[in-house]
């Protein structure tokens, strides 16, 4: 039998590790401030290797799902110059930490953040040319009726791309699955990314690896543009 200060010890790792966890899952005010400020220095470069595979026009109409601590929407803004970026996430702590990073640009107008969920999007039909999603479908509920949700806000001819860097068959897929099984977060093959954008009713479908980095890029449209 472990003496008690061991089992004392390891109660406080574990509890540790679990609260840590949900922190990069749903960061609360206050701790989980540093959590999305690594994640903001983290995802940069996967998140600007990931918009490459995708139009960004300067007077664009934006959503960012799961914006985090507000990094991405600030790239969006910045490449949409003329147009609008909205983001939304579910954490208080995303809400919070992401309009302080664009304070300015919400303050002119061009930026939005909203708390609101996938599942339940606060936007009319057809308000978008382009979601973003980047390192979150993971935690979506309900993947297949999430992603006809983004579809339900995307203009005909508008496009939806999710940006990973944990998914079956990667370079790092024996590090990532321990990590995603400890968040409860899903993970799916190339395939299956595919599958799913597809599924949800997505045209076009495409996916796009970096495997010297172990990330992943799909990409699905909204149908065909109205003339």
């Amino acid at each position: 039998m472990l003496p008690v200060w061991k089992l004392v010890a390891s109660t406080i790792v574990i509890a540790g590790t679990v609260y840590l966890a949900q922190q990069v899952r749903k960061p609360s005010r206050g701790l989980g401030r540093g959590a999305l400020a690594r994640m903001n220095l983290s995802h940069s470069a996967l998140t600007d290797w990931g918009l490459t595979h995708v139009q960004v026009e300067k007077g664009f109409t934006i959503l960012d799902v799961g914006c985090g601590g507000g990094r991405t929407v600030q790239k969006l803004a910045a490449a949409a110059s003329e147009g609008h970026v909205a983001g939304v996430d579910f954490a208080a702590g995303s809400v919070e930490v992401s309009r302080e990073l664009n304070a300015e640009a919400i303050r002119a107008g061009r930026v939005e953040i909203q708390a609101a969920a996938v599942s339940k999007l606060p936007f009319p039909d057809a308000t978008f040319d382009l979601v973003t999603a980047v390192e979150t479908h993971y935690y979506w509920p309900d993947l297949v009726a999430d992603a006809r949700e983004i579809r339900r806000v995307l203009k005909p001819g508008g496009a939806f791309v999710a940006i990973a860097e944990a998914y079956k068959g990667s370079r790092y897929d024996w590090i990532m699955r321990p990590a995603m099984l400890l968040l409860r977060a899903k993970m799916l093959s190339v395939a299956e990314h595919r599958d799913w954008l597809a599924a949800a009713g997505f045209s076009d479908v495409q996916a796009f690896e970096e495997r010297g980095r172990g990330w992943l890029c799909v990409r699905g449209s909204n149908g065909s543009a109205s003339r």
